[in-house]
């Protein structure tokens, strides 16, 4: 595993604490289709929201939210409508959510949670 690659898992596992810290419950995680990866499906127990996680060491190429490209909502929409026809979840809104974490490698961790990012 890269640097990169651990950098990222340790930042989902950051952030599914958050969530859980935060009340929410944990649905799925590093949920795969042809359509893509869901980092995280999340509920509050009215919506159920999808996050999308982005780690980074630092801003020096911009801030972590900001790697999220309208290709790349779109793939986690699609993969969204496969996971809701997989789980048959009943008829909760659904929200799309990103934590953005800004992780130095000498330094805490901070979490950002944008709600309804895309």
């Amino acid at each position: 595993m890269n640097a990169a690659h651990a950098l990222g898992r340790r930042g989902e596992d950051l952030a599914a604490e958050h969530l859980s810290a935060q009340g929410f419950a944990i649905l799925s995680r590093n949920w795969r289709c042809p359509a893509g990866e869901l980092d995280l499906v999340v509920t509050d127990g009215s919506a159920l929201i999808v996050c999308e996680v982005k780690t980074r060491s630092s801003s020096d190429y911009g801030a972590p939210a900001e790697a999220i490209t309208r290709t790349k909502a779109r793939h986690i929409r699609s993969a969204t409508h496969a996971w809701l026809r997989r789980y048959r979840i009943g008829a909760l809104p659904i929200r799309f959510d990103v934590l953005s974490i800004l992780w130095p490698a000498d330094d805490q961790p901070s979490v950002e949670h944008l709600r309804g990012a895309f």
